[in-house]
């Protein structure tokens, strides 16, 4: 049965945290590294955040909140509510410890797919979400997409949710995925791009205020990520399924054909290799006109996390070789 209705239901949106900054290069392994020392300490959250902190990091305070923001985010931390105890996620500490650690410096596109999907995928990231989920053409004006949501806000009747705040996070979205043109008057800080703009997602186009969604093949989008990312959608979609329909996967909000934008071909090509790549626990089937994903495991014992290690060894292997 679906579940759409799922990504529909009333949920804390969020339209602010990132105190305007988009992530940047190097803060998540820092946030960790700042984390991981506290971590013995069962009231570390203040610790964590105060002014030595600030002083470490080498930033402002509303800088320091955005490192925060994102950490959380991206869920490479967690702080859990009744607590005031702030700790790695077991996703944090798979890329980011220091022996170990998958890539700590981020260093592989994998990591930045990855990235991508922890905040597209999630509803609560309201703009990163609405805007790949639900965003009904494939350009964009930055006005149109600030109005859109200020009436998606106006429906859900989510209180205090001021049109600036909305303004605001619309250009850090942007500014997430879109790099900035190289500027005589760009200093140093400014030319410090978010990561994300290396996945190639969204374009500008024409007039400086126009965008359009790059939909189609995502050659460096490795099957690790694209697993984990179809076992996180399904066991959030509809966890008790033991089938997944085509038309789910590619076009529901918070699908994987959503939030990498793939063409129904693209993913159609990926989905058709799942049994090779996953030794039959998960795989494509045309039976009875149906097009879907069958899963013959438990969707808890397939471990989503552990799907990740598959892109970066492949990697390795491939620079012994």
């Amino acid at each position: 049965m679906a579940r759409g209705p799922l990504y529909q239901v009333s949920y804390t949106p969020q339209f602010s945290g990132h105190e305007t900054f988009p992530l940047r290069y190097g803060w998540l392994k820092k946030v960790y590294d700042r984390v991981s020392e506290t971590t013995g300490d069962p009231d570390n959250r203040s610790s964590c955040w105060d002014e030595n902190a600030i002083a470490r990091f080498g930033v402002g305070k509303n800088m320091v909140a955005s490192m925060r923001h994102w950490a959380k985010a991206t869920g490479m931390i967690e702080e859990p509510s009744g607590t005031n105890t702030v700790r790695p996620t077991r996703l944090g500490e798979m890329l980011f410890k220091l022996r170990g650690g998958l890539d700590p410096y981020m260093e592989h596109p994998a990591t930045l797919w990855l990235i991508h999907w922890q905040l597209a995928a999630q509803p609560e990231k309201t703009t990163w979400f609405w805007a790949f989920s639900h965003y009904p053409a494939l350009t964009f004006e930055r006005d149109k997409l600030t109005e859109k949501l200020g009436r998606l806000a106006k429906e859900r009747q989510w209180v205090r949710v001021a049109m600036t705040t909305i303004k605001n996070d619309v250009a850090c979205f942007l500014r997430t995925y879109v790099a900035r043109q190289p500027s005589g008057k760009s200093g140093h800080d400014d030319a410090l791009e978010c990561p994300l703009t290396e996945l190639g997602l969204i374009k500008a186009v024409g007039k400086r205020d126009g965008f359009r969604f790059a939909r189609g093949p995502k050659p460096s989008l490795g099957d690790g990520v694209f697993v984990y990312a179809l076992l996180d959608f399904w066991t959030r979609y509809s966890p008790n399924a033991a089938t997944l329909a085509f038309e789910t996967i590619a076009h529901a909000p918070g699908s994987p054909g959503r939030v990498f934008a793939f063409d129904e071909n693209d993913l159609a090509d990926r989905l058709t290799m799942l049994g090779d790549i996953t030794n039959g626990q998960l795989q494509w089937s045309e039976s009875a006109g149906l097009k879907q994903v069958v899963r013959n495991i438990d969707l808890h014992e397939m471990a989503p996390p552990s799907w990740l290690t598959m892109d970066y060894d492949n990697r390795a292997g491939r620079e012994a070789a």
